[in-house]
């Protein structure tokens, strides 16, 4: 069992283009033992975004902390705490932390290439 807060765990700023003032934190993965599934919390600092950008996986996010935007293709949606939103694969989409103060959200995604 791995049981600790999730900010014991090493920040790290993500490597794809176009992310903006954004770090994530890989509180669960494949090195801890998840064969299905990696979670992850990101922190958006205000300003701060992903790409506008695709991948052929799924995403399940939850707010913790913070407002945020979510953008589906040229939507755009409020995001707040205690929200939650699917992300389907290959679907358009960004996170925008439009607030005055950091967004914490939680991020699930499988491991595609597992069966």
């Amino acid at each position: 069992m791995k049981h600790m807060h999730y900010t014991e765990v090493e920040e790290q700023i993500p490597a794809e283009e176009g992310v903006k003032d954004v770090t994530v934190r890989w509180v669960i993965s494949d090195k801890d033992g998840a064969e299905n599934f990696a979670m992850r919390v990101f922190t958006f600092q205000p300003g701060g975004h992903t790409p506008h950008h695709t991948h052929d996986w799924e995403h399940e996010l939850f707010m913790l902390e913070g407002l945020a935007v979510l953008r589906s293709g040229e939507e755009k949606i409020p995001f707040r705490p205690g929200e939650f939103a699917f992300i389907r694969e290959n679907e358009l989409h960004q996170i925008r932390n439009e607030g005055k103060v950091p967004a914490v959200v939680i991020c699930l995604i499988p491991y595609k290439h597992k069966n």
